[in-house]
């Protein structure tokens, strides 16, 4: 073989044998409802210029905050409250939409201290977040009287109290009320809290935010995020195969009436924006801290 067609031969071999552009979209989502809106992505992952969307569970709102802080997160879930906060401390993420509408239920074991006048007391968790905003506002909304406890940090904690027999009225989301509801034939959904009026198809609680760098890519996103919601209102059950093969919820914990109540349906910002705007002033009127004390300014929806 001659040098000449040696090095052919070896260029040719080193350029078979190069490795392919690995390099992924990083996904940052909250582990829970927000998850299900994603089980599409992670049983078939979609491509945005030849980089693959690589779906991250994190664990817990700190954890998802670091990450964007840090700019290791292309795209990211979390709650509205915190998308708003992180932009008024300067973290410039554009918002993409909102995926989820609701998961926020009051329930309890009978009926007839919703709307007897007597004052029972409501479990909630997580003074000053969505959970305790919603549940202030739907109880002054409809002038119920209620005791409110935080004795309770977590939804898992409250929900494991009402199969203990220690709570009778409480604040649950998805899956834990879900649980709940299936061990407990006593327990009843007396409220969703998640729709300020009846005509209202929800609160936009959630939040989708993407990097800049991203920008170009905004219609592409947009596509991909309304067929992975619609992948999992259209097709629960194999939604549900997907995020327990990947070991996001154990079995049992969710079932196609939990994620129907949900409220699954991805929106833009732009179509969103009126809701958005609404529910950050109910937000402000509660609790300004949890927005970094203002209103985020309009280049927050665009």
């Amino acid at each position: 073989m001659t040098l000449l067609r040696c090095f052919c031969f070896l260029s040719i071999l080193c350029c078979c044998n190069s490795k392919p552009n690995t390099e992924a979209i990083h996904v940052s989502v909250l582990r829970g409802p927000s998850a299900i809106a994603f089980a599409h992505w992670m049983e078939k992952t979609p491509v945005i210029d030849g980089k693959p969307l690589f779906v991250q569970i994190i664990d817990s709102p700190d954890l998802m905050q670091a990450a964007l802080i840090k700019g290791e997160a292309d795209i990211a879930v979390l709650p509205m409250i915190s998308a708003a906060n992180l932009y008024n401390k300067g973290i410039r993420y554009h918002l993409a939409g909102c995926p989820i509408w609701g998961t926020l239920y009051l329930a309890g074991k009978n009926e007839k201290n919703i709307s007897s006048g007597n004052k029972a007391v409501l479990h909630i968790f997580g003074t000053g977040t969505t959970p305790d905003i919603l549940t202030r506002h739907y109880l002054w909304q409809h002038k119920l009287d209620y005791t409110l406890n935080y004795s309770f940090t977590t939804a898992q904690e409250i929900m494991q109290g009402i199969l203990a027999g220690k709570i009778d009225h409480a604040v649950l989301g998805e899956p834990f009320l879900n649980i709940a509801l299936r061990k407990d034939s006593t327990l009843n959904i007396l409220a969703d809290l998640n729709r300020p009026d009846s005509a209202s198809s929800g609160f936009a609680q959630t939040a989708i935010l993407y990097a800049p760098t991203l920008e170009k890519n905004r219609k592409t996103i947009d596509s991909l995020l309304t067929l992975s919601c619609r992948f999992a209102v259209e097709q629960p059950e194999l939604a549900i195969q997907i995020l327990e093969k990947e070991n996001i919820f154990v079995p049992g914990m969710l079932t196609p009436e939990s994620i129907k109540r949900c409220k699954i349906d991805y929106k833009t910002a732009s179509e969103a924006q009126e809701n958005i705007l609404r529910f950050l002033q109910l937000i402000k009127q509660y609790e300004p801290k949890a927005l970094g004390g203002k209103m985020p300014d309009e280049k927050f929806y665009k």
